[in-house]
């Protein structure tokens, strides 16, 4: 059991590690096309694994309310969306391809403002993984193995492209390929932690469990509504965001039915 836990917490983090080592090999910038597809492709992914890795389960564990089941999933999922919001407002950080700063004013260069636009929305795909397994750990029914593997399995492809997405523009704009791979990478070193920080907690407080995960999901969905979707469609072509975010999607949903 350790070993798989050890394996699902550090699944994402190697996805976003070996993505941002796609800088130490290619020699161009990915084109706009090309971050418009892995960002829908990521979209995708992360709204499948919102719905059927954790708003399912939460409804699930809460079935003993009957037709009132959907309270704590409603509650837990309003509460990730107003957390996400909240650290949106306070965090400063820059979105790709836009020159205006979010979060409260601050003198942090650009770079480090694009690190901490990835980081902000590791934040809740470190949770998702940290509450599944926490869940998994503590002989939960609604949560098997296969399942929890699928949601780390998810997160880490869907962490590819963000990896490179991330290392790449840094390169682009002046850093050295090998400091452009360690802030890609260090943009993902908040998911094993906060996912390691997150079952910890989750475990002690078992009852809340579906509002956990509903929270989880909440926070995932808007990170994809606020800020990955409106970078799927900008520009021309952006008809290949969506075909990539259903691609994603269809792969999530997938492996969460095959596996769980």
């Amino acid at each position: 059991m350790k070993n798989e836990i050890f394996t699902g917490l550090a699944l994402p983090f190697a996805g976003t590690a070996l993505g941002a080592g796609c800088v130490l090999f290619m020699k161009r910038q990915l084109g706009s096309s090309v971050r418009r597809a892995l960002t829908g492709f990521a979209s995708g992914v992360m709204v499948a694994a919102s719905v059927w890795s954790l708003l399912i389960p939460a409804m699930e564990q809460a079935s003993n309310k009957g037709r009132w089941a959907f309270v704590p999933a409603v509650i837990g999922f309003w509460c990730g969306i107003l957390f996400l919001l909240l650290l949106d407002s306070v965090i400063p950080h820059l979105h790709m391809d836009s020159d205006k700063a979010e979060g409260l004013p601050s003198k942090l260069g650009r770079s480090t403002m694009m690190v901490l636009a990835v980081t902000l929305h590791n934040i809740p795909e470190g949770m998702a993984v940290g509450i599944v397994y926490a869940g998994l750990l503590n002989g939960s029914e609604q949560v098997t193995s296969g399942g929890a593997f699928a949601l780390a399995l998810g997160i880490a492809i869907q962490n590819f492209p963000e990896g490179a997405v991330i290392s790449m523009p840094l390169y682009a704009g002046g850093k050295s390929k090998r400091r452009a791979f360690a802030d890609g990478v260090l943009s993902g070193a908040v998911e094993p932690i906060g996912a390691a920080l997150t079952m910890f907690f989750a475990g002690l407080f078992l009852p809340a469990m579906p509002y956990l995960m509903s929270f989880a999901a909440g926070a995932m969905l808007y990170v994809v509504v606020e800020e990955l979707i409106p970078e799927m469609s900008q520009g021309e072509h952006s008809n290949i965001g969506v075909l990539m975010f259903s691609t994603g999607f269809s792969l999530m949903m997938a492996l969460d039915v095959a596996l769980g």
